[in-house]
């Protein structure tokens, strides 16, 4: 402030005094400085901020895409449904498929990563509904809701750290819910860059903890090669200054101190991982275990010691006889294209990052050029490691997923820099350039192309991908509910409408429960042949249905069964399970005819059929057009083989594209004899005096059955011989009706219900 001559007269102005202190306004607010990151706006540092969602808006947005995604597509990795999701359904329903990987002698699948992900599934069998199915789901959308709160927290980091621009592209894949280490590392990566995006300092050591114990919690419990994400950030640690001001005479001893430091991170976070398990008397009476926490459940599983990040390094790395090769080798455009799938016009704007980042520092000094590149290499390492590795997988791009449209969105942001100097440049005007919407509009273009593109692929996986999850629904729901009500054992309403399938209730309580428990009496096998790879799961499928794989050209290693325990045996009688080693059981993907079954003992068969490109071996009949195989449900299935690249990848309203795609039948078949047999055997009789006779179908034929039943004795007689072995017989209640409760037709009346 320039000085006053003396006798100057001045004016002072201030608030009215005469007001009620309860009225006076408050001091302003200070407001938080948007050009406080590392990424700064040149031209509209003046301008009022465009609109930026808020953390609250952002989160939810994040949760309602990620439940929707959990809720719908299917399971797309077989890998996930054999060594995640069938481990946790052995831990929570005691009989499921086993890899070899969950086998003790080999051991690279941690079972305390799998034991986490039962909490939520017994909580909804507890509080709601004892099936499997609601199960399923709901450890679905807890993954949907992890994946969403770490998004939130890195989409905070990057407003408040980088620049408020760069988050409007910063989004996740339908990765998210999947039930992978690689996922289980996404989340954790999200939560490490949240702290590494902030340039660290000697003093602000809690930021260096935390990235640590995010890094280290993802290598450790999910996938340890997922630890070469943090490798800029030890770079950064050890190497670069940051925001510090160091002496040249110093830098030894910062070196040294950072180096310390980090060492000190890695410990802690060691310790809280691993931290002393006391006692595990709950689960193992009389047996005391104090080793560390993580270590100490896989010891418990397998019965032996063993560190499943160790074996998992050491099969895949210094194996010479075994490792990933032996499962499929591929060239690197196989990422190429996946990711070109998965992220679309996304995966080009993060390849060309850094070039964009070099030239951007060419043209604006001022950029932290170093920082910001340390940043963004996490992406390109990734690239470098896997794409070098002749197995590969798309699960193996799920920790760098947000990496590479946080990288997407840096280089737009830079892309419009450009823009933006090329317009100041020709028009020597920056008015002009704050008022024209040309900038605004090439963000919104890109980011428009990317959401469209989105929403067309989750279009295609819907329709075109999602028979084998509709199939396990019908025939959970439908099917099921079907043999029982024609069998006696259960009594379901007609429907109101003959157009429906069941009767639509007005009410939960005007529609009967069904004991899916009941359907064990039949020892019903469902069957896979060639589409063994698109099993999705046990949880879809009733507990008293076993299933089973039929010899396809498939030559390679298919899963066996875990030892089967009682259901209410708990995690006593799983842990005595997982230790057991079965016979066949190898790690060199070589056939076991023994895990095959003769075809014709399956009840059921999943099978696919293409009319128009009919193919048939005499290990993969037609099943879906033989006399003996009827049609329960069919789907339409994108035969993508004998499509072009875009129709089966985008979907595009109207008859024309639609008339592009070839579709085949994916199928639910009934094996008429089997089912005819067994109903005729099980099914809940009459007196004989009625004499009458009932109708049944299988799979749409009509047949008749005798309705007039043998008495109670005579039918426990006949049961066990279609019994599994120690089959109570305590389930058969259903059997002990009265005459009035079943009526000449397929359904009974609703007033015979009570009588059931």
């Amino acid at each position: 402030m320039a000085t006053l001559k003396p006798g100057t007269e001045t004016i002072r102005f201030r608030r009215p005094t005469n007001q009620p202190s309860g009225d006076r306004p408050s001091a302003p607010s200070i407001r938080k400085n948007r050009h406080a990151g590392l990424l700064q706006d040149s031209l509209q540092r003046s301008q009022k901020a465009h609109m930026c969602a808020s953390f609250s808006l952002a989160f939810h947005i994040f949760l309602l895409v990620r439940v929707t995604g959990a809720m719908h597509p299917g399971l797309s990795d077989c890998n996930e449904v054999f060594n995640f999701w069938e481990p946790l359904h052995y831990l929570d329903c005691g009989h499921a498929f086993q890899t070899w990987e969950t086998l003790p002698q080999y051991s690279i699948r941690s079972w305390a990563y799998i034991l986490i992900h039962l909490f939520p599934a017994k909580v909804v069998t507890f509080m709601f509904d004892p099936e499997n199915r609601p199960a399923f789901f709901a450890v679905r959308v807890v993954l949907a809701l992890v994946s969403a709160t770490c998004e939130e927290f890195f989409y905070r980091t990057v407003v408040n750290k980088i620049n408020y621009h760069v988050v409007k592209s910063c989004t996740v894949p339908s990765a998210s819910s999947a039930f992978l280490p690689s996922s289980f590392v996404m989340y954790f990566n999200h939560i490490g860059f949240t702290y590494f995006i902030e340039p660290t300092t000697s003093t602000n050591i809690r930021q260096a903890l935390l990235a640590t114990m995010a890094f280290a919690t993802g290598a450790f419990i999910g996938w340890p090669f997922s630890i070469a994400v943090a490798l800029p950030f030890v770079f950064e640690e050890l190497f670069l200054y940051s925001k510090d001001n160091v002496a040249p005479m110093n830098q030894t001893s910062w070196r040294i101190q950072r180096l310390l430091r980090l060492l000190q991170c890695v410990f802690v976070a060691a310790l809280l991982l691993v931290s002393k398990l006391c006692t595990f008397t709950e689960m193992m009476p009389d047996v005391v275990l104090r080793q560390f926490l993580v270590v100490a459940i896989d010891i418990l599983f397998y019965g032996k010691l063993t560190i499943v990040p160790w074996n998992i390094v050491e099969h895949n790395v210094l194996s010479s006889n075994h490792g990933p090769n032996l499962y499929g080798t591929e060239p690197l455009s196989f990422y190429v294209n996946n990711l070109l799938l998965n992220t679309n016009i996304v995966l080009p704007f993060a390849l060309l990052l850094l070039p964009a980042l070099l030239i951007t520092h060419r043209t604006e000094r001022s950029l932290p050029y170093t920082l910001m590149a340390m940043r963004l290499l996490p992406m390109y390492v990734w690239f470098a490691i896997f794409g070098a590795q002749p197995h590969k997988e798309e699960r193996f791009m799920y920790p760098v997923y947000p990496l590479i449209f946080f990288n997407a969105a840096v280089c737009l942001y830079l892309m419009r820099g450009w823009v933006e100097l090329v317009y100041v440049a020709y028009t020597k005007s920056p008015y002009r350039a704050l008022q024209t919407g040309i900038f605004s509009r090439l963000t919104l273009s890109v980011l428009a192309a990317s959401v469209v593109i989105s929403v067309t692929r989750g279009i295609v996986l819907y329709h075109y991908y999602r028979a084998p999850m509709a199939l396990m629904n019908h025939f959970e729901v439908y099917k099921i509910p079907r043999v029982l009500n024609a069998t006696g054992y259960v009594c379901l309403p007609p429907p109101q409408d003959p157009r429906h399938r069941r009767r639509i209730p007005e009410s939960d309580e005007d529609e009967p429960q069904i004991e899916y428990d009941l359907i064990t009496p039949f020892n019903l096998t469902l069957c896979f042949r060639k589409e063994w790879h698109r099993f999705p799961g046990s949880y879809l499928v009733s507990d008293g249905v076993t299933v089973e794989w039929i010899k396809s050209e498939f030559d390679g290693m298919l899963p066996g069964h875990f030892k089967r325990t009682p259901k209410k045996g708990g995690l006593v009688s799983r842990i005595h399970g997982t230790r057991v080693v079965p016979g066949g059981v190898k790690d060199m993907n070589k056939e076991e005819h023994s895990f095959y079954v003769n075809v014709n003992t399956c009840d059921y068969l999943v099978d696919s059929d293409y009319p128009l490109h009919p193919t048939s071996t005499p290990n993969e009949l037609r099943y879906a057009v033989h006399e003996v195989w009827d049609r329960v449900k069919c789907e339409l299935f994108l035969n993508a083989r004998h499509l072009s690249l875009l129709t089966r990848t985008l979907w595009v309203p109207g008859e024309k594209w639609q008339q592009m795609n070839e579709f085949g039948d994916y199928c639910l078949l009934c094996n008429r004899r089997n089912m005819e047999r067994k109903e005729r055997v099980l099914t809940v009789h009459r007196t004989k005096q009625s004499g009458s006779l009932q109708n049944f179908t299988c799979g749409g034929h009509d047949r008749r059955a005798p309705s007039h039943f043998p008495t109670p004795s005579l039918a426990l007689l006949l049961l066990p011989s279609l019994s599994p072995p120690n089959h109570h017989l305590l389930s058969l209640s259903p059997l002990l009706t009265n005459d009035d409760a079943l009526q000449d037709q397929l359904y009974c009346p609703l007033d015979s219900l009570s009588a059931s």
